[in-house]
């Protein structure tokens, strides 16, 4: 999915939010092992970050020419700062209408608005692709991420209360939220029920 907007942060600079293509393999990988390394409040450690530039540079290839998925990429001065997506909970019938996502934001970077501005962008992709909801998993003591998505009108409908065991302080709750975003569309229900659904960024980032 083609995506473009800017926006100016809390500190005056401008940040420009598109898709990932091809050409931002190497530059999106570094910075998603990075953020991987900064928090545990994501799903994978940076020694399971097992795929190639050339695999990533295929992978938001495929994003990129996509109806319903969408990887972001938020940048400041042609750097790579943040990350974003979305894409299908799965497949079938009963399941289209549902897409789930993440964000992650290198940490020099936090505070400046990047996260909100990718949710936001999220939640316009998931609309343009015919989504009615958007599904996210959040690290119940992630109180940041928490209060961002509460604010941006997501509710939360569950726990999980092992969903993560972590390295560093063992089990992890998680915090399922949704938001309604409509009737779906006909573009929502295009792809094929054998669509692959994996993502080099997962859904709970």
């Amino acid at each position: 999915m083609d995506y473009y907007s800017e926006i100016t942060l809390k500190d005056g600079r401008k940040c420009v939010l598109r898709s990932g293509t091809a050409n931002d393999g190497q530059a999106s990988l570094d910075v998603f092992r990075s953020t991987h390394a900064e928090t545990d409040f994501l799903l994978s450690y940076p020694e399971e970050i097992t795929f190639t530039a050339e695999e990533q540079s295929e992978y938001l290839r495929k994003k990129h020419e996509s109806e319903n998925e969408a990887e972001l990429v938020a940048e400041i001065g042609g750097k790579i700062v943040g990350l974003g997506g979305i894409e299908p909970v799965g497949g079938h019938i009963k399941t289209r209408h549902r897409a789930g996502f993440g964000v992650s934001v290198a940490k020099a970077y936090w505070g400046l608005g990047i996260g909100r501005a990718l949710t936001r962008a999220c939640v316009e992709c998931a609309k343009k692709a015919g989504y009615s909801q958007l599904e996210l998993e959040v690290v119940a003591d992630n109180k940041s991420a928490l209060a961002l998505y509460k604010s941006e009108g997501f509710t939360e409908y569950g726990r999980n209360p092992l969903g993560f065991m972590s390295k560093l302080t063992s089990r992890q709750e998680l915090i399922l939220m949704r938001l309604e975003l409509g009737e779906k569309t006909k573009s929502a229900l295009s792809g094929s029920p054998e669509s692959d659904t994996s993502a080099c960024f997962a859904a709970n980032q």
